[in-house]
């Protein structure tokens, strides 16, 4: 922002200026092989064939993208929000999706596979599905399709991952969905096997907001054409090993070059690398940096928000008991709307719903503020209970001695109901660290978000479950002994000395 306010002061064209900014397009990265995914030899780089196609897509309309990783249930309304000018993530161009978005030119062509297992039941079509218990991705073709077969048991699932995990452990009994997820979840597994003729066709577009960059969407569509025309995209689409003959015939290319599949035998020999204890321990070493920068911004969240809590909670204690009638009544009001809606909906009424008033707020903030404002209400309850469990006498006592209303509360009845309340605190900070994975919905990466990337890349729920539940214990046990020597010293006075 500097660079541009200094360009716009040394006369460079506002044009020039905005022409160097990237354009930033989105996706969900934590679980979205083989479309945009964390490599799994090197955690910090983002790879996937959609990645690639975003690389060659710059290059071809010359100007710099930017990534932005969101979840993805907030791609959507991150792209009306204005957060990015596009979304790419496997997004199926369909009419209902439509009529909320707007979509480039499609750039791949896929249909829909059945993925069942090796020792299970031969479903090689969709009338053998019937009285069958079959899972696929929410909101998607595959969805709508098995909604059309009223004998078939639909099991939806938000991760790819645990999709086929039910599948494998007998939980459903087939998988419907997308070709390149079925080859890259179910053709690597060796207990999966990919069946069946493809069902019907599925076109992936990049989205836009509906109404806007109109420009930037003709300019996409542009390059979208010329690379199928130079050959970019046959060569991205076949190093993945998802050049197929349906895509050959909507791309209008019947070349075939000869185009090893790279980047899927690197996938499928990072997946089935070296196996035993001292491999595992190796990856298990490798995740400690993921994990410590998720803590990092996990504790900040949580302490941050923790403050502004106990700020507000103690005012609104403090109104409710001692303040005004109607400041009295609010302040019942905002602790029983806060207590009786879910925190997921503040935090997304907050990051999603403000702009739309005009205040945009950044991810931190956004996840700080929602925190923050859900416990004061918990907190004012608990600093009212501590307040009226102080003796009526300490409040006369105190005025007695020419102290006014106010610093009563100050000097004597505050810091008795303080420490009475000290460990329902404590209780509470524990339970805004572990409340702050919900923020991961705003695009922070805290430990859960990093939690779910690394087990759904590796398939690994157990061990990295362990290493994610051992750093929030980690973080929250140095609060509890702060708590705990702090309720020591307070108490001092009222403990017998031997």
């Amino acid at each position: 922002m500097v660079l541009v306010l200094l360009a716009g002061a040394g006369g460079v064209a506002p044009q020039a200026a905005r022409a160097e900014q990237p354009l930033r397009w989105a996706a969900d990265a934590s679980a979205d092989v083989p479309y945009t995914f964390h490599d799994l030899n090197d955690q910090s780089r983002l790879t996937g064939f959609e990645y690639d196609l975003m690389q060659s897509l710059g290059e071809h309309i010359h100007t710099p993208l930017q990534f932005v990783q969101n979840d993805w249930d907030g791609l959507i309304p991150g792209l009306q929000r204005g957060l990015y000018e596009m979304v790419i993530c496997g997004i199926e161009i369909t009419p209902e999706h439509a009529e909320g978005i707007d979509f480039s030119a499609p750039y791949y062509v896929t249909s829909e596979r059945i993925v069942v297992r090796r020792n299970g039941p031969a479903l090689t079509g969709l009338d053998a599905l019937n009285g069958h218990v079959v899972g696929t991705i929410k909101a998607t073709q595959a969805e709508r399709i098995l909604a059309n077969h009223p004998q078939v048991q639909v099991r939806t699932y938000d991760e790819e991952t645990n999709v086929f995990m039910d599948l494998v452990n007998g939980r459903t009994d087939a998988v419907l969905i997308d070709g390149p997820i079925a080859q890259y979840y179910g053709a690597t597994n060796p207990d999966l096997l990919v069946v069946g003729e493809p069902i019907g066709t599925v076109s992936y577009g990049i989205a836009f907001a509906k109404g806007k960059n109109a420009a930037l969407r003709e300019q996409v569509n542009t390059a979208l054409e010329a690379m199928k025309k130079d050959g970019s995209l046959h060569r991205i689409l076949a190093r993945w090993n998802l050049w197929t003959p349906q895509t050959a015939a909507w791309a209008e290319d019947a070349s075939a070059p000869e185009i090893e599949p790279t980047s899927w035998n690197d996938y499928v020999a990072a997946l089935h690398g070296s196996s035993g204890w001292h491999a595992k321990v190796a990856r298990y070493a490798s995740f400690l940096p993921l994990l410590a920068k998720g803590a990092v911004l996990t504790l900040l969240v949580s302490l941050c928000a923790m403050v502004l809590a106990v700020g507000l909670g103690l005012t609104l204690a403090l109104l409710r008991l001692y303040g005004p009638a109607p400041l009295a009544t609010l302040s019942s009001l905002y602790v029983e709307i806060v207590r009786g809606t879910p925190l997921l909906i503040q935090i997304l009424l907050i990051f999603y719903g403000l702009p739309q008033c005009g205040l945009n707020l950044t991810p931190f903030v956004a996840g700080v503020l929602a925190l923050g404002l859900n416990y004061a209400a918990y907190e004012a309850e608990n600093y009212r209970a501590g307040l009226q469990s102080v003796a009526r006498g300490q409040m006369e006592a105190a005025l007695a001695l020419n102290m006014t209303h106010v610093q009563a509360l100050r000097y004597v009845v505050v810091p008795q109901a303080f420490r009475l309340v000290m460990p329902v605190m404590t209780n509470d900070f524990i339970s805004l660290l572990k409340d702050s994975s919900l923020v991961s919905v705003i695009t922070l990466t805290e430990l859960t978000q990093t939690y779910i990337r690394l087990s759904s890349t590796y398939f690994d729920y157990f061990g990295t479950g362990l290493m994610v539940g051992g750093a929030y214990l980690l973080l929250g046990l140095p609060f509890v002994r702060l708590a705990r020597m702090a309720e020591k010293k307070l108490s001092q006075p009222h403990i017998r000395r031997r």
